[in-house]
């Protein structure tokens, strides 16, 4: 599994990553867009369950679970717009199985906040807003591929229109999927 870690500049990305994986591969700076290329990193899940199977099945090897961690740059208002690093930072997200959010719920005047004011309802929103609307040109253009092949009589692609459709409907509604 592959776990995308996103969220504004500053907050804390890349410090989380490296207390993760136990190492110092993300560099964090107090500046945003410190990272630019996503940093990644495997962790072992740890699962006694995995222990005691092995004391009854003898593996010639024990291989605990893993979780691959991306360290993603920096989402900021208007990155699906091209502010920021822009949508750069989707190619990643998409990449990945799960999102980790990391949200700043301190006030350090020494750390910059990418809007000047820490406000953890606003940032969440912000992701989820970026996330949503880069989820609507994603949908809104496999919409026009899918009716293309649709009107050949394709089963599959008139499938997959209707749930585009119903996803594209969905988002409208500011809800995620």
């Amino acid at each position: 599994m592959e776990a995308g870690i996103v969220g504004l500049p500053n907050v804390g990305k890349s410090t989380l990553f490296n207390a993760l994986t136990m190492s110092k591969a993300a560099q964090s700076a107090n500046y945003p867009f410190c990272t630019i290329e996503p940093n990644e990193g495997v962790v072992s899940v740890p699962d006694d369950r995995l222990r005691r199977i092995s004391q009854f099945i003898v593996p010639k090897k024990l291989v605990p679970a893993a979780l691959k961690l991306v360290d993603i740059a920096g989402i900021v208002k208007g990155a699906s717009e091209g502010q920021g690093l822009g949508n750069k930072f989707l190619t990643h997200i998409r990449e990945v199985d799960a999102i980790l959010q990391v949200v700043r719920c301190f006030e350090d005047p020494d750390v910059i906040h990418v809007s000047g004011t820490v406000n953890p309802v606003s940032d969440i929103e912000t992701i989820e807003i970026e996330l949503m609307l880069a989820d609507i040109q994603t949908l809104e253009n496999s919409l026009s591929k899918a009716e293309r092949t649709a009107k050949s009589g394709d089963k599959d692609a008139k499938m997959r229109v209707e749930v585009i459709k119903k996803c594209l409907a969905h988002l409208t509604t500011d809800q995620p999927l």
